[in-house]
């Protein structure tokens, strides 16, 4: 069952966007043969003149004409470097389990009963991987983008990071997509990534999303920073961000013809890197990461756990909690230098 307030989000939207009359409207009934009720969208379409919304309610396909300034349509992209003294959350991995974010986030006072920012001028990051596994992603992609509206009126940030999903689900690889969108597509007649492609209001504020951000000392990313990535040239969070987001309108084909796609796509690249949990690095090799990049922590997700966990004397964190699963996740919380799980039922544990 989903939260009440997630089939309330498109009007939560309204509040935050232009409000415009309605043009046109149509609804039918989708053919796709399932025995349950389907829900999905809003997806929005950015057309020359006007906003076409298409949206599935209980099986039943409703698309609308809006006029163009219905919906946000340009994204600046997204701050690389960042300097606050608020607290900090972070999360990752989330994979369309809508329920069990918005419970962690509940208990845990980011957002209250009704899913509305409540972490004042807090900054809260998603270390990547809302796509895919999961029957949500919808959903939360679109409270992720209402928060990022609440947060800013209350001086806060939400930093939502590109993991190896999002770019996954970007170039058309949809291995790990749920069952259910496999309905969704039939019954809106569309590929999948035409969903969120460059003129969709979903895929042009994707596109303006960083894949590391840097706050304070702390170093936020979906892999990591290996010191092969390193080895590429200095360390430059701005350029890395630019680099991949122009990578999004690459053929994997065309990365592939040169070193381009196994140093940034590869196993050795931020969004794949795996080597702080199994690679058995040696004290040296961290310290020398983080002196390359000016750094004290880095907090990554990717390599799941039970709960939130502390490597190499608290300068690795990894974020990736399992929430994938459905039955459990945690947050990290930054504040005044300190470092400290927050469990499903929002009890924290300081890491020592």
């Amino acid at each position: 069952m989903k939260y009440p307030f997630s089939l309330s989000l498109l009007l939560l939207l309204f509040c935050i966007t232009v409000s415009c009359a309605q043009e046109t409207s149509s609804v039918k009934t989708a053919t796709a043969e399932t025995n349950t009720s389907i829900s999905d969208g809003p997806y929005i379409f950015i057309e020359r003149d006007r906003i076409v919304e298409k949206s599935i309610v209980n099986n039943e396909v409703i698309t609308k004409a809006l006029k163009s300034k219905a919906y946000e349509t340009n994204f600046p992209p997204a701050p690389s470097v960042i300097t606050t003294t608020a607290s900090i959350a972070a999360l990752s991995d989330i994979h369309g389990q809508y329920d069990l974010a918005v419970e962690i986030l509940q208990n845990n006072g980011i957002i209250d009963k009704n899913g509305h920012w409540a972490f004042g001028d807090g900054h809260f990051v998603i270390v990547g991987d809302i796509f895919d596994r999961g029957d949500g992603v919808t959903e939360m992609l679109w409270l992720i983008y209402t928060l990022e509206q609440q947060a800013a009126a209350q001086g806060g940030r939400v930093h939502f990071l590109l993991g190896n999903h999002e770019y996954m689900v970007l170039h058309k690889d949809l291995r790990y997509l749920h069952e259910k969108y496999t309905t969704v597509l039939t019954m809106l007649d569309l590929d999948y990534d035409t969903l969120y492609g460059e003129n969709t209001v979903l895929g042009r504020w994707l596109r303006a999303k960083p894949t590391v951000l840097k706050i304070n000392d702390h170093i936020f990313v979906h892999g990591g920073i290996s010191k092969q990535f390193l080895e590429l040239g200095p360390f430059d969070p701005d350029a890395i961000n630019a680099t991949m987001r122009a990578s999004i309108a690459r053929t994997k084909e065309e990365m592939k013809a040169t070193d381009f796609y196994n140093n940034y796509y590869g196993s050795s690249g931020p969004i794949w890197y795996r080597g702080y949990f199994y690679d058995d690095l040696p004290d040296e090799a961290i310290s020398e990461i983080l002196q390359l990049t000016n750094s004290e922590q880095i907090v990554v997700g990717h390599c799941s756990n039970k709960e939130v966990v502390s490597l190499y004397d608290n300068r690795i964190f990894g974020v990736d909690s399992s929430i994938k699963l459905g039955e459990y996740g945690e947050l990290l919380f930054i504040e005044n230098g300190s470092f400290y799980r927050a469990t499903k039922d929002g009890t924290r544990i300081k890491f020592e």
